[in-house]
């Protein structure tokens, strides 16, 4: 009987050698060529998304640097080149509403207001202050030349925060000028000088009466 016993458990542990050697084989067993191109590929699309993403930052990082740097040279002239109104009032109502500018920087105006971005129609001048409540800057347009527009597409593109964006909207008669506004301020610009420009949108965006955030 114990010899029995004895092969009964030599057996068991061939058999357990014998699942192991087929595991093990399976294990070693070399991918297949569909597998492989699989791998590949899921390798080469994770590093194009991270060359990718790691491109977007560094380029909108450099655009954002590279506006700081304008705004640093223009902050001294700002000072005496800004028009600073006083407040109309903020109330929210529909009908028809005037403003005593063509280009208003406070007052009563619509509950609805523009959304930052670049605009080739005018939306209504109560929608416009409203947005420079919000805290954007409303740009207005006519014909500045392509070098210029380009620059305000940049900045609308760095610069879309419902509470700090910046709204590029057309006036007609201003020719090569440009007019910048926020809550309260003005500046005229003959042409647009970008040091002068950007010093107004960063002294001034996110800073409207209804939710500063800057």
């Amino acid at each position: 009987m114990s010899k029995k016993r004895r092969h009964g458990k030599q057996g068991s542990g061939a058999r357990a050698r014998g699942r192991g050697g087929r595991d093990g084989a399976a294990a070693r067993r070399p991918l297949s060529r569909a597998k492989i191109r699989r791998r590949i590929h899921f390798a080469v699309g994770t590093v194009v998304v991270l060359a990718t993403a790691a491109a977007m930052w560094w380029a909108f990082s450099a655009r954002h640097a590279g506006f700081e740097a304008l705004a640093e040279e223009g902050r001294a002239e700002l000072q005496t080149a800004v028009v600073t109104e006083p407040s109309a009032g903020r109330d929210h109502h529909s009908g028809t509403h005037s403003y005593d500018h063509r280009f208003p920087t406070s007052g009563p105006h619509s509950p609805d207001w523009v959304e930052p971005g670049v605009y080739t129609r005018r939306p209504s001048d109560a929608r416009l202050v409203h947005a420079l409540e919000h805290g954007n800057i409303v740009i207005y347009y006519d014909d500045p030349g392509e070098d210029a527009m380009g620059r305000l597409r940049e900045w609308a593109a760095l610069h879309d925060g419902q509470w700090s964006g910046i709204v590029v909207v057309p006036a007609s008669g201003l020719g090569s000028s440009i007019v910048l506004t926020a809550w309260t301020k003005r500046l005229q610009l003959d042409e647009l000088r970008t040091e002068l420009a950007a010093a107004f949108i960063d002294a001034y965006r996110g800073r409207g009466p209804e939710n500063p955030v800057r």
